[in-house]
């Protein structure tokens, strides 16, 4: 299963809220053979269809009397144990064994597609529906407004407007869309920092791993020396990933652990160093300030280090993902994101906000705890996963 297939099965199968969204939108103009703009369903139409939709079809019906038949015919040949009565009966049974679907059928309007016209007060329902996904007011006016043009006052069906949906927040999210840049720098310092349980460890045992697979060197240095938890899972990973992992005594300066892994990185020669830093609250000025420490410490051994600063930021956050990269942007200068825990929401809408916002580069997403569940973001894929175009 390729990467974003994955995505799409994790992050919309179970509740799929915008794509079920996309099509209530669709259905709730009742009059799907000939709606007229600005035409709004009665109670009474919505009353007739629920009627409709909730009536069986009448081979329903003829089933039913049909087993209720049989089963006075096979409890008489039973009795009787006629050879021929009992091959009348239970032959058809044998011969066609294709399934019966004893459920009623909803109407299919005729095998007409459902379509809307787009007006003004859809416009405003699409524009609540991405919001609810956690893509932000601004950012929801914006690619509704897009949508609309070309398309307002014509008819749409949810297939349709989910492809052209997914059309402008791929174009909204490609110039985003960008990998980790390597350079040609020995070692090259990645700092990742985030706040509490946004799965920093996690990302930088599945980057090391990647890194290692392309031929890279690698050290780890883990910074969250006020946590021997922290320290525990990322020598598991560094394991995994058969990369270093360099570790201080608990409660030890994690400025003086990051000069340490770089002195240990020029001596050994390695391509990258990843720094894991302790995970803060972005209105923690305390711990902030350490992260400020960390980074002063770090340009005293080079002054052009770190040369990627990632911010990992947890999906399932919503629009609290945008403070926090308010506050690291200034202090720790980020130089990308990676979004975790895609997995864990069913909305995913706030990616698209931070790209509108921000203009960040998007390195990569993940969506599970295993080694190979992150990969580098694709933006159509994405909005595809999204929206379920």
């Amino acid at each position: 299963m390729s990467f974003f297939r994955k995505l799409k099965s994790k992050l919309f199968k179970s509740s799929a809220k915008l794509e079920e969204g996309l099509d209530a939108i669709v259905r709730e103009d009742i009059s799907l053979v000939d709606v007229q703009q600005g035409d709004r369903p009665t109670p009474k139409a919505l009353q007739s269809v629920a009627q409709f939709e909730l009536q069986p079809e009448p081979i329903a019906d003829e089933v039913d009397q049909l087993f209720e038949k049989l089963e006075v015919q096979s409890q008489a040949n039973i009795i009787t144990e006629t050879p021929e009565a009992s091959k009348v009966v239970f032959e058809p049974l044998v011969i066609d064994t294709k399934p019966v679907n004893l459920l009623p059928k909803k109407p299919n309007l005729f095998g007409r597609i459902p379509r809307r016209v787009l007006d003004d007060y859809m416009l405003e329902q699409l524009e609540d529906l991405l919001i609810s996904s956690d893509m932000g007011v601004d950012t929801a006016v914006q690619i509704t407004a897009n949508l609309a043009e070309g398309r307002f006052g014509k008819k749409l069906s949810t297939a349709e407007i989910k492809t052209a949906l997914a059309e402008e927040i791929a174009r909204v999210m490609g110039p985003v869309a960008r990998p980790l840049p390597i350079y040609n720098k020995k070692p090259q310092v990645i700092l990742v920092v985030g706040v509490n349980g946004s799965g920093k460890t996690t990302t930088i045992g599945k980057l090391a791993s990647q890194f290692k697979q392309a031929g890279k060197s690698v050290v780890i240095a883990a910074g969250d020396t006020f946590r021997a938890a922290a320290v525990g899972q990322l020598m598991v990973w560094g394991e995994r990933a058969g990369v270093p992992v360099m570790t201080a005594p608990e409660g030890s300066d994690p400025a003086s652990l990051a000069f340490d892994a770089m002195t240990q990185a020029e001596a050994d020669d390695a391509d990258l160093l990843m720094i894991d830093t302790a995970g803060r609250l972005q209105n923690r000025t305390d711990l902030m300030e350490e992260l400020a420490k960390i980074i002063r410490v770090i340009r005293k051994k080079d002054p052009s280090a770190p040369h990627n600063t990632i911010l990992v930021l947890d999906a399932t956050t919503g629009q609290n993902a945008l403070n926090q990269v308010e506050v690291f942007q200034k202090l720790a200068d980020v130089s990308g994101l990676i979004m975790t825990k895609l997995d864990g929401t069913a909305k995913g809408g706030v990616l698209v906000s931070l790209a509108d916002k921000f203009a960040l580069p998007i390195h990569a997403i993940g969506v599970g705890e295993q080694i190979d569940d992150l990969d580098a973001f694709d933006p159509q894929e994405f909005a595809n996963a999204l929206t379920g175009a």
